[in-house]
């Protein structure tokens, strides 16, 4: 007699083993430990991202770059920008919900040990989140400055505005929202509070926008050089400030581990 297998329940058995292997499933009766190797994973697949983009803009920026009216521009760098902008925009749309809707009934209800395994997490993400904001500052906001230098004066959209104003801080905006609503409908140590620093954290893109707007409306119509001084960047300050506030969350996340891994001793309820 042969036997039939349900596609279903193979492939989610198949899930189960590679998100045990990179430690996003973890046995709930051993420590849990940090997923070190989803870290990686995380870190590789952005650098790709990002390596692939800063080959883009290297081949593509100064040869169909140069000008927003040009039809070069529209099929290589504009046709970029909708599809950016739709997925990043996607993503939000259901991201965001899916996050809220999905939030279990009673949080506080989760077991120490459960908790603990969720800080790692967050803190393997975080390590992920620092090697996205450094290659950002360093590929792509000072290739802006560079860009303004070479060029002088600017069209409407450019390369590197597209890289950065359209694609890096839309989708670290998107990112930090959900996991702002994550973090404060599944941990019971922010379930009934806000953590101060991640709102910071979360508001500094929001709060730029408009001087994303006044930005562009300068370089294009009257701004013949930049300088990081010049009053249309001044408004990127509250970015940087708001990155400063993540100290503050790992802070009040160490604290909570620190608490949780006390346990241990206490109450064996991690062992």
């Amino acid at each position: 007699m042969s036997t039939v297998t349900n596609p279903g329940v193979a492939n989610q058995g198949l899930l189960n083993r590679i998100g045990s292997a990179i430690g996003l499933i973890q046995d709930e009766t051993k420590a849990p430990r940090v997923p070190w190797l989803t870290a990686f994973i995380g870190t590789a697949l952005a650098m790709l991202v990002f390596g692939v983009y800063r080959w883009y803009q290297q081949n593509y920026s100064f040869t169909v770059g140069m000008d927003y009216f040009e039809e070069d521009f529209q099929k290589y760098w504009m046709n970029l920008f909708w599809v950016q902008i739709t997925l990043i925009s996607l993503g939000g749309a259901i991201g965001i919900p899916l996050v809220w809707f999905t939030r279990p009934a009673k949080p506080e209800l989760m077991s120490p040990a459960t908790e603990l395994k969720i800080y790692y997490l967050i803190l393997s993400f975080a390590g992920v989140a620092s090697v996205l904001v450094m290659a950002g500052l360093g590929v792509f906001v000072e290739a802006d400055a560079a860009w303004h230098q070479t060029t002088i004066r600017d069209t409407d959209f450019t390369p590197t505005h597209i890289a950065l104003f359209y694609f890096v801080i839309p989708a670290g905006l998107v990112g930090s929202i959900i996991g702002f609503i994550w973090v404060h409908t599944r941990l019971p140590n922010f379930v009934n509070r806000i953590s101060v620093p991640m709102a910071i954290l979360t508001a500094g893109p929001i709060l730029i926008m408009p001087n994303l707007g006044f930005n562009e409306w300068g370089h294009t119509f009257f701004y013949m050089e930049e300088l990081f001084s010049a009053p249309i960047h001044w408004g990127f300050v509250t970015l940087g400030w708001a990155i400063f506030a993540i100290g503050g969350f790992v802070i009040q996340v160490l604290n909570r581990i620190l608490e949780l891994t006390a346990l241990d001793t206490k109450q064996k309820t991690l062992v």
